[in-house]
């Protein structure tokens, strides 16, 4: 949950696609060359947890003997950061230890990011505490989306993503990309560490708002108190904020003292970065790499239609085992690389007639082009629609393309991301909230597929208008 400016907005403004005939690989910063259903339990208000908004299958090396070390084990060398005296700390121990399920899941995705993340962070001398920040902020789900608008790992916000280098648009969204956004959280925390003078500080600010924690250390002075972390008045969260990177921490140190066990992560890079020239479907990079489509978009989160439009400077990243096997099947592949186009609609275009002629439902046609579900004229955009009528992407779903709720209600929604057997009943009945109202928040929705996200409004949750200085993130991880 990131914060910025002086007097800006915390950053939660607001977690369930003609390339060259070699892809020449892009050396990128700690990269290295080619060469269980069961849901958990909702946590406490003040430990918010990540969606999991097309949260892909787990798809790792194998577990045991890590062969370049353990990577567990350098982020302990690396721990830095001071302890602090709070009661909240031994809480959260708590309520992750009493979560195996929860902290597996967490972890199994952490597997393919953490190497990345870790380099980066002893590059700029942090303490490795920081490469744990997304367990708190997104327990590692790329999909995690918070009703705030804040995406990704590192939960940015739109503004403070752009600030921080991360394109957004239609086809794309960089707060989502594991580079870029890893590389622009981190220089953010460098940044207030400077400012604040300790890692304390620097984490409230991140979260809280740099302004909001001036003010605080200003109230204090004018009082003659100190002005550090556990003497200023803070709210709830980011009270619990720096206590639940130190219950990670610890756990992090001595899992098997909480009765908890990871998985060991080698100390080696998980993905590669390979650079293409031209466009490129999502689904066909994943064959051409042979990889699932799910473990395609867990390292390539930030395309967000079924084609990849390749800039200059663009990469995909893969596993560093698969770059070798893509770039030969690149290279042998003499069929089109894009099955999609853009077809320029009228203004006023009914879509169940626009539809069919594309060989597409009016709801597949909505969900490729993150279309409001009650949608039925085009505005006059451009539309994703197969090309050459041929058959329409196969099963892809844009990956964690949400739209801002419209109904002000929905400022206190959870989202439920659907997992394969739910039914709009069987979600109603969990949340225990009407069938009828679940409907209505998720504009009538009917059909259910897994990683659909459904907006949730908890009984006894009053109206409310969405509120840009509410940083929360009220989602599951499921």
């Amino acid at each position: 949950m990131i914060a910025l400016g002086a007097d800006e907005a915390p950053v939660r403004d607001a977690t369930e696609e003609p390339v060259v005939a070699h892809a020449a690989e892009l050396p990128v910063p700690g990269v290295s060359p080619a060469t269980s259903p069961a849901d958990s339990a909702a946590e406490p208000a003040d430990v918010p947890s990540a969606s999991t908004a097309g949260e892909p299958a787990a798809h790792s090396p194998a577990a045991a003997a890590p062969a370049g070390g353990d990577l567990w084990q350098r982020i302990r060398t690396g721990f830095a950061m001071r302890e602090l005296k709070s009661p909240l700390i031994a809480r959260y121990e708590r309520w992750y230890a009493g979560r195996p399920d929860y902290v597996e899941r967490m972890t199994e995705r952490a597997r393919r990011y953490l190497h990345f993340i870790v380099e980066e962070v002893e590059k700029r001398g942090m303490p490795t505490e920081i490469a744990l920040l997304p367990m708190i902020e997104s327990a590692f789900n790329p999909g995690a989306y918070s009703v705030a608008r804040a995406s990704g790992i590192w939960q940015f916000i739109p503004a403070t993503g752009k600030k921080y280098g991360m394109q957004q648009n239609w086809w794309y969204d960089g707060r989502r990309d594991i580079i870029s956004a890893t590389n622009g959280a981190l220089d953010y925390l460098q940044k207030l560490h400077d400012q604040f003078g300790d890692w304390e500080l620097a984490l409230a600010a991140y979260n809280w708002g740099e302004g909001a924690v001036q003010r605080a250390q200003e109230r204090n002075r004018k009082r003659g108190k100190p002005t550090n972390y556990a003497s200023l008045k803070l709210p709830k969260e980011t009270r619990g904020y720096v206590p639940k990177l130190l219950a990670v921490k610890r756990i992090v140190s001595d899992p098997a003292g909480f009765g908890l066990t990871l998985q060991p992560v080698p100390d080696q890079p998980y993905f590669s970065a390979v650079t293409t020239a031209r466009h490129m479907d999502v689904k066909l990079a994943a064959q051409l790499a042979e990889i699932s489509l799910e473990e395609f978009s867990a390292l390539n989160p930030a395309h967000s239609r079924p084609v990849i439009l390749q800039e200059s400077d663009d990469v995909l990243l893969l596993p560093a085992d698969k770059v070798g096997i893509f770039r030969a099947n690149l290279e042998n592949y003499s069929e089109p690389l894009v099955s999609w186009q853009a077809y320029q609609s009228k203004k006023g275009e009914q879509l169940d007639k626009l539809a069919p002629r594309f060989g597409l439902s009016v709801e597949k046609l909505r969900l490729v082009n993150g279309l409001p579900s009650r949608a039925m004229l085009s505005n006059g955009q451009a539309l994703l629609v197969p090309r050459n009528d041929e058959e329409a992407g196969g099963e892809f779903v844009a990956f964690n393309t949400h739209l801002a709720p419209s109904d002000p209600l929905l400022a206190n929604a959870i989202t439920h991301t659907v997992r394969r057997g739910d039914t709009l009943g069987g979600i109603a009945r969990r949340y225990h909230v009407k069938l009828a109202s679940l409907k209505s928040w998720n504009g009538g929705v009917k059909i259910l597929r897994p990683g659909q996200q459904i907006y949730v409004v908890p009984r006894g949750k009053p109206v409310k208008s969405a509120n840009t200085r509410t940083k929360t993130a009220v989602t599951r991880d499921g």
